[in-house]
């Protein structure tokens, strides 16, 4: 702390302490700490339950990946339900698979009887061309989740020739414009997209400095 103004002071450096700190709470850990932790990690683990058309379940890792030309999922509870009111509201769409996952602020299952105030994550193909999927996802995916999240569902997804559309929302608040956010219109919607992406955007696209943040940005 400086004893007079305009003193200059070095501040103190925690370089190295934290390692230390890191490595002293890795010695001290229990066998009981660790199967604690390990139990924790397997229960965060997370699992995709695909429904084949003869009405049988399988794993989340398929033999083959399937071909799928279109992709949309809808993160969140707004778009899920945007979906619900103007996409899911027909015959044309079967359930075709799940996402259980289980988190501090989330606890899924297997029904597919959901409430608009549940937690969920489903996908649905079109009936007139299966290479079409949506899914909903309204169940909070975790920081340390997204990547598996990732991995498990694309991985069962042939790469080549596949569109993903991904739908969120976010406070008006946290949009960032030199406007005053009381005279923009409500909802807006603003998009961004990959240089891969060769088809006429809908709507204007997501100006800079505002950014898209968790399992949408992943």
């Amino acid at each position: 702390m400086a004893t007079f103004f305009g003193e200059v002071v070095v501040a103190p450096s925690r370089a190295g302490v934290d390692d230390d700190e890191s490595a002293e709470e890795a010695r001290e850990e229990t066998p009981e700490d660790r199967e604690i932790r390990r139990e924790l990690e397997k229960k965060r683990e997370i699992d995709v339950l695909w429904t084949l058309k003869s009405g049988a379940s399988t794993g989340s890792s398929t033999d083959e990946p399937f071909v799928c030309s279109k992709f949309i999922v809808a993160i969140g509870h707004n778009a899920a339900a945007f979906l619900s009111s103007f996409i899911l509201d027909s015959v044309c769409w079967e359930v075709v698979g799940v996402v259980k996952l289980w988190n501090e602020w989330c606890r899924t299952s297997n029904t597919t009887n959901v409430l608009p105030s549940d937690s969920f994550c489903l996908f649905y193909q079109l009936i007139s061309d299966p290479t079409v999927l949506l899914c909903q996802c309204s169940c909070y995916v975790a920081e340390d989740q997204q990547f598996q999240w990732l991995e498990k569902v694309f991985g069962c997804m042939q790469k080549e020739g596949l569109q993903v559309t991904v739908l969120s929302t976010c406070p008006v608040a946290d949009y960032k414009t030199q406007e005053s956010t009381l005279t923009l219109p409500s909802p807006f919607l603003k998009a961004l997209k990959t240089k891969e992406f060769k088809e006429q955007v809908c709507c204007p696209l997501l100006e800079q400095p505002n950014i898209v943040r968790d399992l949408p940005a992943a």
